[in-house]
């Protein structure tokens, strides 16, 4: 398995993949993430996959830019600048085999290439493994926000 920056050709396994997701715990929909968000995360070269030996993408995660995530009063300043993590997603039926962390180190490696002293994501309350995974790799949680019409645990790791 390998983790790479995604290209156009992946944009249609992206979007199944997303879509593949509707229904869990982050509460995704036709909507959200959309062809959209794929074509944002490209040009700004924040979008991760990780294929495995046939080429099948089986997860990713995106650096975001988003002003109201920022914003929040929660992030602890000596972080910054601090980058967003998100919409990390591992295909069903290879979750529990270590790759949601796999994904989570190899993008923060990018932030602190990129001279970012931490990282942040926003965690749907109720999303117990993603909590729990996120717990283990070093982030701690330090707030809670209102956004995007959903309620959401906020967590950081400092590099």
């Amino acid at each position: 398995m390998q983790i790479m920056n995604a290209t156009e050709e992946d944009k249609d396994e992206l979007l199944a993949l997303y879509h593949a997701m509707i229904g869990g715990p982050c509460e995704w929909s036709e909507t959200y993430p959309d062809e959209n968000t794929i074509a944002f995360d490209l040009k700004n070269e924040d979008l991760f996959v990780m294929k495995n030996d046939a080429g099948e993408i089986i997860a990713t995660i995106s650096i975001d830019h988003d002003d109201a995530v920022e914003a929040l009063t929660c992030w602890h300043e000596d972080q910054a600048p601090s980058g967003e993590l998100s919409r990390l997603c591992v295909r069903k039926d290879m979750q529990g085999q270590g790759i949601a962390k796999q994904m989570m180190n190899y993008a923060g490696d990018v932030l602190k290439n990129r001279g970012m002293k931490g990282i942040h994501i926003l965690v749907r309350e109720g999303h117990v493994i993603a909590l729990s995974t996120y717990a283990k790799i070093g982030f701690r949680t330090v707030g809670e926000c209102d956004l995007f019409d959903k309620h959401f645990i906020c967590m950081e790791k400092k590099f």
